[in-house]
Protein backbone atom coordinates (compact mmCIF):
# COMPACT_ATOMS: atom_id res chain seq x y z
CA UNK A 1 0.00 0.00 0.00
CA UNK A 2 1.29 3.55 -0.77
CA UNK A 3 2.28 5.62 1.68
CA UNK A 4 0.32 8.62 2.60
CA UNK A 5 2.10 12.01 2.21
CA UNK A 6 3.70 13.45 5.33
CA UNK A 7 1.61 16.42 5.44
CA UNK A 8 -1.32 14.48 4.77
CA UNK A 9 -0.36 12.65 8.02
CA UNK A 10 -0.11 15.13 10.23
CA UNK A 11 -2.66 17.44 8.66
CA UNK A 12 -0.51 20.45 7.94
CA UNK A 13 -0.06 22.49 5.03
CA UNK A 14 3.61 21.95 3.19
CA UNK A 15 4.86 25.91 4.49
CA UNK A 16 4.39 24.84 7.71
CA UNK A 17 6.36 25.52 10.91
CA UNK A 18 8.37 23.39 13.06
CA UNK A 19 6.14 24.29 15.99
CA UNK A 20 2.47 23.75 13.70
CA UNK A 21 4.63 20.02 12.75
CA UNK A 22 5.49 19.93 16.79
CA UNK A 23 1.72 20.69 17.71
CA UNK A 24 0.17 18.90 14.96
CA UNK A 25 2.35 15.49 16.18
CA UNK A 26 1.55 15.82 20.00
CA UNK A 27 -2.33 16.10 18.95
CA UNK A 28 -2.34 12.72 16.74
CA UNK A 29 -0.11 10.85 18.90
CA UNK A 30 -2.10 11.50 22.22
CA UNK A 31 -5.00 10.63 20.01
CA UNK A 32 -3.93 7.31 19.11
CA UNK A 33 -1.56 6.43 22.01
CA UNK A 34 -1.71 2.77 22.81
CA UNK A 35 -2.58 3.24 26.51
CA UNK A 36 -6.21 5.06 24.81
CA UNK A 37 -6.46 2.62 22.61
CA UNK A 38 -5.94 -1.05 24.05
CA UNK A 39 -5.81 -3.46 21.52
CA UNK A 40 -6.27 -1.10 18.32
CA UNK A 41 -4.05 -2.06 15.98
CA UNK A 42 -5.77 0.47 13.62
CA UNK A 43 -5.30 2.77 16.29
CA UNK A 44 -1.46 1.19 16.58
CA UNK A 45 -0.66 1.86 12.69
CA UNK A 46 -1.51 5.87 12.80
CA UNK A 47 0.44 6.22 16.13
CA UNK A 48 3.64 4.70 14.30
CA UNK A 49 2.57 6.79 10.61
CA UNK A 50 2.32 10.01 13.17
CA UNK A 51 5.95 9.33 14.23
CA UNK A 52 7.51 8.22 11.21
CA UNK A 53 5.83 11.95 9.56
CA UNK A 54 7.12 13.65 12.35
CA UNK A 55 10.67 11.89 12.22
CA UNK A 56 11.05 13.66 8.63
CA UNK A 57 9.26 16.82 8.97
CA UNK A 58 10.85 17.64 12.34
CA UNK A 59 14.30 17.43 10.61
CA UNK A 60 15.04 20.06 8.38
CA UNK A 61 17.49 18.10 6.72
CA UNK A 62 15.42 15.31 6.15
CA UNK A 63 12.45 17.58 5.25
CA UNK A 64 14.07 19.18 2.58
CA UNK A 65 15.02 16.09 0.93
CA UNK A 66 11.61 14.85 1.36
CA UNK A 67 9.91 18.12 -0.16
CA UNK A 68 12.24 18.06 -2.75
CA UNK A 69 12.19 14.24 -3.78
CA UNK A 70 9.22 12.67 -1.56
CA UNK A 71 9.40 9.36 0.31
CA UNK A 72 12.17 7.87 -1.86
CA UNK A 73 14.49 10.86 -1.23
CA UNK A 74 13.57 11.28 2.02
CA UNK A 75 14.58 8.09 3.37
CA UNK A 76 15.24 6.18 0.59
CA UNK A 77 13.35 3.24 1.74
CA UNK A 78 15.63 2.97 4.82
CA UNK A 79 14.50 5.56 7.46
CA UNK A 80 11.95 7.67 8.54
CA UNK A 81 9.85 5.58 11.54
CA UNK A 82 10.64 2.05 8.93
CA UNK A 83 10.44 -0.98 11.77
CA UNK A 84 10.00 1.37 15.10
CA UNK A 85 8.49 0.07 17.87
CA UNK A 86 6.73 1.68 20.68
CA UNK A 87 10.46 1.59 22.35
CA UNK A 88 12.31 3.08 19.66
CA UNK A 89 9.08 5.65 18.89
CA UNK A 90 9.18 6.68 22.90
CA UNK A 91 12.92 6.80 22.82
CA UNK A 92 13.64 9.04 20.18
CA UNK A 93 10.86 11.79 20.49
CA UNK A 94 10.53 11.82 24.39
CA UNK A 95 11.41 15.74 24.70
CA UNK A 96 7.54 15.66 22.52
CA UNK A 97 5.18 16.00 25.59
CA UNK A 98 8.10 16.64 28.67
CA UNK A 99 6.67 14.91 31.24
CA UNK A 100 8.71 12.03 32.98
CA UNK A 101 11.93 12.95 32.45
CA UNK A 102 12.86 9.74 31.69
CA UNK A 103 12.57 9.47 28.05
CA UNK A 104 8.61 8.01 27.63
CA UNK A 105 6.72 11.32 26.45
CA UNK A 106 3.45 9.63 27.73
CA UNK A 107 3.88 9.14 31.38
CA UNK A 108 2.35 12.49 32.57
CA UNK A 109 -0.51 11.78 30.23
CA UNK A 110 -1.38 8.30 31.31
CA UNK A 111 -0.16 7.75 35.01
CA UNK A 112 3.78 6.63 34.71
CA UNK A 113 2.37 3.06 35.18
CA UNK A 114 1.64 1.71 31.83
CA UNK A 115 4.98 1.82 30.20
CA UNK A 116 7.29 1.78 33.41
CA UNK A 117 8.63 -1.19 32.46
CA UNK A 118 10.54 0.58 29.30
CA UNK A 119 12.38 2.82 31.38
CA UNK A 120 15.22 0.10 31.69
CA UNK A 121 16.38 0.68 28.23
CA UNK A 122 20.57 2.74 28.08
CA UNK A 123 21.40 5.28 26.12
CA UNK A 124 21.33 5.22 22.25
CA UNK A 125 24.05 4.67 19.59
CA UNK A 126 25.45 7.42 18.04
CA UNK A 127 24.57 7.50 14.07
CA UNK A 128 27.75 6.14 11.46
CA UNK A 129 28.31 7.92 7.70
CA UNK A 130 29.49 5.84 5.25
CA UNK A 131 29.88 6.08 1.42
CA UNK A 132 28.91 4.16 -1.68
CA UNK A 133 30.29 4.35 -4.82
CA UNK A 134 27.99 4.51 -7.53
CA UNK A 135 28.50 3.88 -11.48
CA UNK A 136 26.43 4.93 -14.13
CA UNK A 137 24.49 1.95 -14.77
CA UNK A 138 24.01 1.08 -11.05
CA UNK A 139 22.48 4.59 -10.67
CA UNK A 140 19.94 4.41 -13.54
CA UNK A 141 18.58 0.53 -13.04
CA UNK A 142 18.83 0.87 -8.67
CA UNK A 143 21.34 -1.30 -6.67
CA UNK A 144 21.96 -3.54 -3.61
CA UNK A 145 25.56 -3.12 -2.13
CA UNK A 146 26.81 -5.23 0.50
CA UNK A 147 29.28 -3.12 2.33
CA UNK A 148 30.91 -3.99 5.88
CA UNK A 149 30.86 -1.65 8.35
CA UNK A 150 33.17 -1.30 11.67
CA UNK A 151 31.06 -0.14 14.63
CA UNK A 152 29.77 -1.21 18.20
CA UNK A 153 27.57 -4.10 17.80
CA UNK A 154 25.73 -5.91 21.06
CA UNK A 155 28.11 -7.94 23.41
CA UNK A 156 27.13 -11.92 22.56
CA UNK A 157 27.91 -12.56 25.83
CA UNK A 158 25.67 -10.73 27.89
CA UNK A 159 23.31 -9.87 24.67
CA UNK A 160 23.45 -6.09 25.94
CA UNK A 161 22.37 -5.63 29.19
CA UNK A 162 25.67 -5.05 30.48
CA UNK A 163 25.75 -7.48 33.60
CA UNK A 164 27.60 -11.23 34.37
CA UNK A 165 23.47 -12.45 34.25
CA UNK A 166 19.99 -11.40 34.91
CA UNK A 167 20.73 -11.16 39.50
CA UNK A 168 23.60 -8.91 38.70
CA UNK A 169 21.73 -5.56 39.29
CA UNK A 170 20.46 -3.67 42.36
CA UNK A 171 17.66 -1.18 42.78
CA UNK A 172 19.44 2.54 42.14
CA UNK A 173 19.59 4.12 45.86
CA UNK A 174 19.63 7.34 44.35
CA UNK A 175 16.63 7.45 42.70
CA UNK A 176 15.10 4.30 44.03
CA UNK A 177 14.39 3.03 40.58
CA UNK A 178 12.50 5.64 39.50
CA UNK A 179 15.34 6.81 37.08
CA UNK A 180 14.68 10.58 37.74
CA UNK A 181 15.48 12.98 40.81
CA UNK A 182 13.42 15.79 42.40
CA UNK A 183 14.70 18.60 42.93
CA UNK A 184 13.53 21.52 45.04
CA UNK A 185 14.80 24.70 44.58
CA UNK A 186 13.56 28.32 46.53
CA UNK A 187 13.10 31.16 44.50
CA UNK A 188 11.61 34.37 44.99
CA UNK A 189 7.99 33.31 43.48
CA UNK A 190 8.42 30.33 46.17
CA UNK A 191 9.46 26.77 45.59
CA UNK A 192 10.13 25.32 42.49
CA UNK A 193 10.49 21.57 41.77
CA UNK A 194 12.08 19.93 39.07
CA UNK A 195 13.13 16.50 37.56
CA UNK A 196 15.49 15.40 35.84
CA UNK A 197 17.64 12.24 34.99
CA UNK A 198 19.05 10.23 37.89
CA UNK A 199 22.96 10.81 37.71
CA UNK A 200 23.66 7.76 39.10
CA UNK A 201 22.16 5.23 37.25
CA UNK A 202 21.43 7.12 34.02
CA UNK A 203 17.66 7.21 33.77
CA UNK A 204 18.02 3.43 33.86
CA UNK A 205 16.64 2.83 37.30
CA UNK A 206 19.09 0.38 38.03
CA UNK A 207 22.79 -0.22 38.85
CA UNK A 208 25.10 -3.39 37.83
CA UNK A 209 26.72 -5.30 40.60
CA UNK A 210 28.66 -7.49 38.24
CA UNK A 211 29.82 -6.52 35.09
CA UNK A 212 30.21 -8.56 31.76
CA UNK A 213 33.53 -9.67 31.59
CA UNK A 214 33.93 -9.12 27.69
CA UNK A 215 31.71 -5.40 27.14
CA UNK A 216 33.04 -4.12 31.08
CA UNK A 217 29.32 -3.17 31.58
CA UNK A 218 28.71 -1.26 28.17
CA UNK A 219 26.54 -4.24 26.35
CA UNK A 220 28.31 -3.49 23.40
CA UNK A 221 31.76 -4.38 21.73
CA UNK A 222 33.78 -2.89 18.71
CA UNK A 223 33.23 -5.12 16.13
CA UNK A 224 31.90 -5.21 12.38
CA UNK A 225 28.28 -6.46 10.46
CA UNK A 226 28.09 -6.79 6.96
CA UNK A 227 25.02 -4.51 5.68
CA UNK A 228 22.63 -4.97 2.80
CA UNK A 229 21.52 -1.32 1.28
CA UNK A 230 19.01 -1.60 -1.41
CA UNK A 231 19.35 1.99 -3.34
CA UNK A 232 16.65 2.94 -5.51
CA UNK A 233 17.39 4.18 -8.94
CA UNK A 234 18.03 7.94 -9.69
CA UNK A 235 19.86 8.64 -6.78
CA UNK A 236 22.42 11.45 -7.75
CA UNK A 237 25.60 12.80 -6.03
CA UNK A 238 25.24 14.35 -2.10
CA UNK A 239 22.15 12.74 -1.61
CA UNK A 240 22.19 11.09 1.66
CA UNK A 241 20.22 7.93 2.29
CA UNK A 242 19.60 6.31 6.06
CA UNK A 243 18.98 3.16 7.29
CA UNK A 244 17.06 3.23 10.83
CA UNK A 245 19.30 1.38 13.40
CA UNK A 246 22.05 0.31 11.64
CA UNK A 247 24.04 2.62 13.31
CA UNK A 248 26.21 1.88 16.77
CA UNK A 249 24.53 -0.36 19.17
CA UNK A 250 23.29 1.27 22.15
CA UNK A 251 24.55 0.50 25.57
CA UNK A 252 23.21 -1.60 27.76
CA UNK A 253 20.33 -2.02 25.18
CA UNK A 254 19.49 1.53 24.24
CA UNK A 255 18.51 2.01 20.62
CA UNK A 256 20.83 1.56 17.70
CA UNK A 257 21.99 4.99 16.14
CA UNK A 258 21.21 5.31 12.36
CA UNK A 259 23.50 4.41 9.46
CA UNK A 260 23.73 7.59 6.67
CA UNK A 261 24.89 6.92 3.36
CA UNK A 262 26.48 8.90 0.83
CA UNK A 263 26.21 8.76 -2.62
CA UNK A 264 29.43 9.11 -4.53
CA UNK A 265 29.02 8.64 -8.62
CA UNK A 266 32.10 7.27 -10.06
CA UNK A 267 32.48 8.94 -13.95
CA UNK A 268 31.21 7.09 -16.75
CA UNK A 269 34.62 7.15 -19.39
CA UNK A 270 32.42 8.22 -22.36
CA UNK A 271 28.82 9.26 -20.94
CA UNK A 272 28.36 12.20 -18.92
CA UNK A 273 24.96 13.16 -16.49
CA UNK A 274 22.84 16.39 -16.45
CA UNK A 275 20.63 15.38 -13.97
CA UNK A 276 18.35 13.13 -15.66
CA UNK A 277 19.71 13.46 -19.06
CA UNK A 278 23.01 11.81 -20.50
CA UNK A 279 25.00 13.28 -22.56
CA UNK A 280 27.42 11.88 -25.59
CA UNK A 281 29.72 13.89 -27.90
CA UNK A 282 29.97 11.83 -31.19
CA UNK A 283 33.10 12.85 -33.02
CA UNK A 284 32.59 12.54 -37.16
CA UNK A 285 35.41 13.73 -39.70
CA UNK A 286 34.27 16.20 -42.53
CA UNK A 287 33.38 13.26 -44.91
CA UNK A 288 30.88 11.35 -42.71
CA UNK A 289 29.51 14.91 -41.89
CA UNK A 290 29.04 15.94 -45.36
CA UNK A 291 27.81 12.81 -47.15
CA UNK A 292 25.78 11.37 -44.17
CA UNK A 293 26.61 8.27 -42.21
CA UNK A 294 25.58 5.71 -40.00
CA UNK A 295 26.80 5.31 -36.15
CA UNK A 296 26.75 3.30 -33.19
CA UNK A 297 26.94 5.67 -29.67
CA UNK A 298 27.26 3.87 -26.15
CA UNK A 299 24.29 4.03 -23.68
CA UNK A 300 23.68 3.25 -20.30
CA UNK A 301 24.46 -0.10 -20.39
CA UNK A 302 24.38 -1.10 -24.05
CA UNK A 303 24.53 0.99 -27.28
CA UNK A 304 22.25 2.30 -29.89
CA UNK A 305 22.50 3.33 -33.87
CA UNK A 306 21.51 6.47 -35.17
CA UNK A 307 21.29 7.67 -38.43
CA UNK A 308 23.32 11.10 -39.36
CA UNK A 309 21.66 12.67 -42.51
CA UNK A 310 24.21 14.53 -45.37
CA UNK A 311 24.97 18.21 -44.06
CA UNK A 312 25.24 17.50 -40.62
CA UNK A 313 26.55 20.69 -38.72
CA UNK A 314 28.75 20.44 -35.62
CA UNK A 315 26.72 21.03 -32.59
CA UNK A 316 23.69 19.61 -33.82
CA UNK A 317 21.74 17.31 -31.23
CA UNK A 318 20.43 14.22 -31.50
CA UNK A 319 17.34 12.97 -28.52
CA UNK A 320 17.39 9.30 -27.55
CA UNK A 321 14.42 9.10 -25.33
CA UNK A 322 14.25 7.61 -22.12
CA UNK A 323 17.80 6.29 -22.52
CA UNK A 324 18.92 8.42 -18.92
CA UNK A 325 18.39 8.07 -15.87
CA UNK A 326 14.78 7.69 -13.98
CA UNK A 327 13.63 10.76 -11.61
CA UNK A 328 14.52 9.74 -8.22
CA UNK A 329 10.72 10.76 -7.57
CA UNK A 330 9.34 8.29 -10.20
CA UNK A 331 8.42 11.19 -12.72
CA UNK A 332 9.62 9.76 -15.84
CA UNK A 333 12.74 9.07 -16.90
CA UNK A 334 15.59 11.61 -18.80
CA UNK A 335 16.60 10.99 -22.19
CA UNK A 336 20.38 10.70 -23.79
CA UNK A 337 21.27 13.48 -26.01
CA UNK A 338 24.05 12.89 -28.38
CA UNK A 339 26.36 16.23 -29.85
CA UNK A 340 27.81 15.71 -32.76
CA UNK A 341 31.21 17.17 -32.90
CA UNK A 342 33.10 17.56 -36.70
CA UNK A 343 36.61 16.87 -36.37
CA UNK A 344 38.70 19.17 -38.45
CA UNK A 345 42.34 17.77 -39.14
CA UNK A 346 45.31 19.24 -38.73
CA UNK A 347 47.81 17.20 -40.34
CA UNK A 348 47.16 17.12 -43.72
CA UNK A 349 49.08 15.35 -46.75
CA UNK A 350 50.04 16.59 -50.03
CA UNK A 351 47.13 14.90 -51.59
CA UNK A 352 44.66 15.73 -49.34
CA UNK A 353 45.44 19.52 -49.01
CA UNK A 354 45.31 19.38 -53.12
CA UNK A 355 42.04 18.16 -53.05
CA UNK A 356 40.78 21.23 -50.29
CA UNK A 357 41.95 23.14 -52.24
CA UNK A 358 40.28 22.17 -55.12
CA UNK A 359 37.24 22.57 -53.04
CA UNK A 360 37.90 25.65 -50.95
CA UNK A 361 35.90 27.96 -53.51
CA UNK A 362 33.93 25.85 -54.44
CA UNK A 363 29.94 27.50 -53.51
CA UNK A 364 28.66 24.48 -51.46
CA UNK A 365 31.75 25.01 -49.10
CA UNK A 366 30.84 28.44 -48.52
CA UNK A 367 29.12 29.01 -45.48
CA UNK A 368 27.69 32.52 -46.09
CA UNK A 369 26.00 30.76 -49.30
CA UNK A 370 24.66 28.15 -46.98
CA UNK A 371 23.21 30.05 -44.34
CA UNK A 372 21.29 32.39 -46.59
CA UNK A 373 19.96 29.37 -48.68
CA UNK A 374 19.13 27.37 -45.35
CA UNK A 375 17.21 30.32 -43.23
CA UNK A 376 16.11 28.81 -40.07
CA UNK A 377 18.48 26.15 -39.57
CA UNK A 378 18.91 27.29 -36.09
CA UNK A 379 15.34 26.63 -35.62
CA UNK A 380 15.30 22.78 -37.08
CA UNK A 381 18.13 22.16 -33.96
CA UNK A 382 16.80 19.22 -32.39
CA UNK A 383 16.19 15.99 -34.67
Amino acid sequence: MAKRDYYEVLGVAKGASADDIKKSYRKLALQYHPDRNPGDKVAEEKFKEAAEAYDILSNDEKRARYDRFGHQGAAGGFGGGQGMNMDDIFSQFGDIFGGGGDGNPFESFFGGGGRRKERGRGQRGSNLRVKVKMDLEEIANGAQKKIKVKKHIVCDTCSGIGAKDSSSYQTCNTCNGSGVVRKVTQTFLGQMATTGTCPTCEGEGKIITNKCTKCRGEGRVYGEEIVSIDIPAGVSEGIQLSMNGKGNAGIRGGYPGDLLINIEETPHPELKREDTNIIYHLYLNFAEAALGTQAEVPTIGGSAKIKIPKGTQSGKLFRLQGKGIPSLNGYGKGDQIVEVQVFTPQDLTTEETALLEKLRDSKNFNPQVQKEKNKGFFDKFFH
